[in-house]
């Protein structure tokens, strides 16, 4: 055996890095120091590195693999070995993009690591380096008394994990399943300065903990103090259409932890009914996908430029490709005035490391606009323009995916949030989006009153009364239409 030393490199500072690692020796065996934090999910095994790794190799050729985020360029090398001595192989890393040159930042909102995680300080350490986020949020949560190992963390901004370039928050994920089948939903809970309790109810705490209180009044603790509101990867929750309703939710988590086509639909539901909510992803147990929150919050990047600029919807969600959209020179979170007929300009700008098939442009959660990306050049990067005649009031997003999937096996994929055309009511589709709603909370309501459990009458009605309050909403809007 003989010893091999990696030294992971910027390509442009010369500065050491942090990544991740795969090593597979000459007889296709994957390698890894005994002592390493490995990441976690589907697809190509790596261990994390700090910057340097040393480990014992047999004789052959020895592949290296390493990563760093997704905008450096993966690096692969292949390196031979004798079968004693040492050999020290410097790799370096190439950006094929940087976004926050741009002041685009991003974030994962939505992790945890689990009772088996035996180092989440290391993990937490290495985590925002190694895939290069700008902003990592981790979070408490419960389930009975499972001792998740990321729970021992205080709520709050984490000053011994962050740096200037890297904010690290611990945040909570307030939760509602039943054993009926119809949970509430999750939410997560951002830049909070206490814990909001309960973190569960319901069949998360035991069998006998009541269906109480409903998840909007976690959002309404969280927002008094000054938190962010984000629905969870749990689009299909019974209580998401009555948060959104009642605006109290600040964005929606999507492809949180991996590509569901559901929550398309859902979150598009939402839009046409004219209720502003930005798109944003996380990862929910560890960093499990490339996903992540692009935020532009301006030159001064800190804390609450990020969660401000979140607000305000200027941001895409992706697990690689960068994907930009302007109409009449605004961008997501904007709004433009369409009284009058008009024609208004779409531009649509990507890039991406792997391979894109097509870029779209929906309006009201119809494509109006797509375009097939031919091999070759166009698939990496590139920019389309073309006027539209005005398509009333409603909303205007651009989506982009291949069939390439990254190394954690996932398709690419990228999604602006929306840009608001007038009021942003879908005139054609807001009274079919909300008859959606109306019949899922009238069958929620039904599980609620035939199967919900209280410990007292007063909590029943409460909880009722909070969905026949959604419900007007979306009865209004519908008659309305």
């Amino acid at each position: 055996m003989a010893i091999l030393k990696g030294l992971i490199r910027d390509a442009l500072s010369g500065a050491p890095v942090a990544a991740k690692v795969n090593v597979l020796s000459s007889s296709g065996s994957p390698l890894h120091p005994a002592d390493s934090i490995m990441k976690v999910g589907p697809g190509v095994p790596f261990f994390y590195c700090g910057g340097e790794f040393s480990l014992n190799v047999p004789r052959g050729s020895t592949d290296i693999l390493v990563e760093r985020g997704t905008e450096y360029k993966p690096l692969h090398q292949v390196v031979s070995v004798p079968s004693k001595g040492a050999v020290e192989v410097e790799l370096q890393l190439e950006r094929w993009v940087d976004l926050p040159a741009r002041h685009w930042y991003p974030g994962n909102t939505h992790i945890h690591y689990d009772e088996l995680e035996g180092k989440p300080d290391e993990r937490l350490r290495l985590d925002p380096e190694v895939n290069d986020l700008s902003v990592t949020a981790v979070s408490i949560l419960q389930r009975g008394e499972i001792p998740y190992a990321s729970n021992k963390y205080p709520i709050g901004f984490m000053t011994d994990f962050s740096t200037a370039h890297r904010l690290v928050d611990c945040g909570e994920e307030s939760r509602h399943n039943a054993h009926h089948g119809g949970g509430y939903g999750h939410v997560m809970l951002l830049n909070l300065r206490n814990l909001v309790e309960p973190v569960s109810r319901g069949d998360l705490v035991s069998a006998f903990d009541p269906d109480y209180p409903p998840l909007c009044y976690a959002c309404d603790d969280a927002r008094t103090q000054g938190g962010l509101v984000l629905w969870c990867h749990n689009g299909r929750g019974m209580e998401a259409p009555v948060a959104a309703a009642l605006g109290k939710l600040d964005a929606f988590n999507l492809f949180d932890p991996s590509w569901k086509e559901l929550e398309y639909d859902i979150w598009y539901h939402l839009l046409n009914c004219g209720i502003p909510l930005p798109a944003s992803t996380g990862s929910d147990w560890f960093i499990c996908s490339n996903n992540r929150v692009y935020v532009q919050s301006g030159e001064d990047f800190n804390y609450a430029s990020w969660l401000e600029g979140l607000r305000a919807g200027r941001t895409f969600i992706t697990n690689g490709p960068a994907l930009f959209l302007a109409v009449d020179g605004q961008q997501p979170g904007g709004r433009i005035e369409v009284a009058g007929s008009r024609r208004l300009g779409i531009s649509v700008e990507w890039s991406s490391f792997y391979p894109l098939r097509r870029i779209e442009v929906v309006c009201n959660g119809v494509v109006i606009q797509s375009r097939g990306l031919e091999e070759g050049h166009q698939q990496r990067e590139g920019k389309w323009r073309f006027d539209l005649p005005s398509q009333g009031e409603g909303w205007v997003a651009a989506r982009a995916y291949g069939e390439a999937r990254d190394s954690f096996a996932q398709p690419v994929y990228a999604h602006t949030s929306p840009i608001y055309l007038g009021a942003g009511l879908a005139p054609d589709k807001v009274g079919s989006s909300a008859g959606f709603f109306l019949r899922a909370i009238e069958e929620a309501r039904d599980l609620i009153d035939r199967f919900g459990r209280f410990s007292q009458d007063v909590q029943r009605q409460e909880v009722l009364h909070l969905f026949e309050e959604g419900r007007k909403v979306y009865a209004a809007l519908r008659s309305g239409a």
